[in-house]
């Protein structure tokens, strides 16, 4: 799978060294002989973590990440990298020193990103427990693309020390750490792993919360909200169904669904997260690039920082509306926050708690995109950002596959909300992809990351029962 998908940047020699430690551990770890890939920004002693930069080659990290430290403890076996978008910041999977990551299930398509290789290692069953990061969707876009499941926890839930960032400094849109693998127990056991005291001794910033036991294995019913659309990236026909048919699925299994008006995302994108995670007008963000002159080789949503201002026309802006008033708004670095995502943040958990939810069902864009289709579309990331920014713990489970009459109600009826020049691009980025998998997305309160789990086993096991293909 590695040659065929391209998705392994280094193997890790010392894994051989490590599994004859974990044979003699005295009391052997919960993920004792686990094979486990690392995302290439996660630190692994003695190994590059690149972010896809030339100039970050031959600058071996000096020690493990926590994480990778824990992982160790645990009796796992952290044995290849896997790569990454140059800089991080997409959900496509290329970068100059190891070339195009290809999705296991359709080669003409990305596997996402940013933690592609593992979505598409982990995806196409050359490992079986991978850890990613997650700013704007990069774990949960390569579990959906690549039909698997991950989970991004509440930004501060697991350690990020020694995890390299693709905009250094820049605290709005909260960046975590977490596990992709096949199925949702094999996520339950990696977080009980490492939220361990292992953990929190070597990351003191990390609150010392175990895994709680008595909220995964629950069974009592559950009070759902959902919704099919945040309005402002149209849902392909897929993506409707998929919450749908698990809505109905999970009535049908005696818990209940409430539907949630989901207001302001256009709003949210804008102020939010590119003007949060670009505050310094991108300064910080251009000067990695600043090396690389041959514009013909930069991602187009990228190259855009580095022209005159004056033709500076950001593929990733949101819709032409906005346009004109993003790009005035972060030209001038802001040395102070102008708007207040707290604020936002409250009034969605009061409209969350007037309405006695437990979780959260969601779409998740898909079905995988094709190859190059992401850097146009950086727009497209609504449905997942949106719980960076709010910094709520959000999984994703594949529940359905591709129909003909999906692709049927594509071609003849998706225009968008807009229908702009984005729109028609997403349009023609989804088509041709029967048979492709599609995922929900299932999301909890803050800290929450065991009961988001319990809602995540819960749809994957009424979605087995229907559906014999995953």
């Amino acid at each position: 799978i590695a040659t065929e998908t391209n998705c392994i940047t280094e193997f890790l020699q010392e894994s051989e060294t490590q599994l004859r430690r974990a044979k003699l551990m005295e009391k052997p770890g919960l993920l004792y002989g686990v094979p486990v890939s690392i995302k290439d920004s996660i630190d692994c002693q003695g190994h590059d973590s690149t972010l896809g930069f030339i100039k970050n080659l031959n600058k071996p990290a000096a020690e493990d990440s926590v994480v990778v430290q824990v992982l160790k403890r645990q009796g796992a076996i952290p044995f290849v990298k896997t790569n990454v978008p140059q800089s991080l910041i997409s959900y496509d999977c290329k970068n100059l020193i190891f070339g195009q990551t290809r999705n296991p299930l359709l080669f003409t398509r990305t596997p996402g990103g940013s933690s592609g290789g593992e979505g598409a290692l982990v995806g196409g069953g050359g490992s079986i427990l991978g850890i990613g990061t997650d700013v704007g969707g990069s774990l949960r876009f390569p579990a959906a693309f690549c039909g698997i499941c991950a989970i991004k926890p509440t930004g501060k839930r697991l350690s990020k020390r020694g995890v390299k960032a693709g905009v250094v400094g820049q605290k709005a849109v909260a960046a975590a750490v977490g596990p992709l693998a096949k199925d949702v127990e094999s996520l339950a056991l990696c977080l009980r792993a490492l939220l361990s005291e292992d953990m929190f001794s070597l990351d003191s910033t990390v609150p010392p919360l175990p895994f709680n036991e008595e909220v995964y294995s629950s069974t009592k019913p559950l009070r759902i909200g959902y919704y099919e659309t945040d309005f402002f990236t149209m849902p392909s026909p897929a993506m409707r169904r998929a919450v749908r048919e698990t809505k109905q699925l999970l009535e049908e299994a005696g818990h209940t669904l409430v539907p949630f008006e989901l207001t302001n995302v256009d709003y949210v994108m804008f102020n939010y997260c590119v003007r949060g995670m670009f505050s310094d007008g991108g300064s910080s963000f251009i000067r990695k690039f600043k090396a690389l002159l041959d514009f013909s080789r930069i991602r187009p949503d990228v190259a855009c920082w580095l022209l005159p201002e004056k033709s500076r026309e950001p593929s990733w802006m949101p819709k032409e509306s906005l346009s004109q008033e993003l790009w005035d708004s972060t030209s001038t670095p802001l040395t102070t926050s102008t708007f207040p995502p707290q604020d936002f943040c409250h009034q969605f958990i009061a409209q969350w708690k007037k309405l006695n939810l437990d979780v959260m069902l969601c779409p998740m864009l898909g079905p995988a995109l094709g190859i190059g289709y992401p850097a146009k579309l950086s727009v497209a990331v609504s449905y997942t950002m949106l719980y960076n920014a709010l910094d709520f713990p959000a999984g994703v489970v594949p529940v359905t596959l591709v129909t003909d009459e999906d692709e049927e109600q594509l071609k003849g009826g998706y225009k968008g909300y807009y229908q702009d020049w984005w729109d028609r691009t997403l349009a023609k980025a989804f088509r041709g992809s029967v048979g492709m998998p599609v995922a929900v997305q299932c999301v909890a309160l803050p800290w929450q990351e065991e009961l988001c789990l319990r809602f995540m086993k819960e749809v994957e096991t009424l979605s087995l029962k229907k559906n014999s293909f995953f």
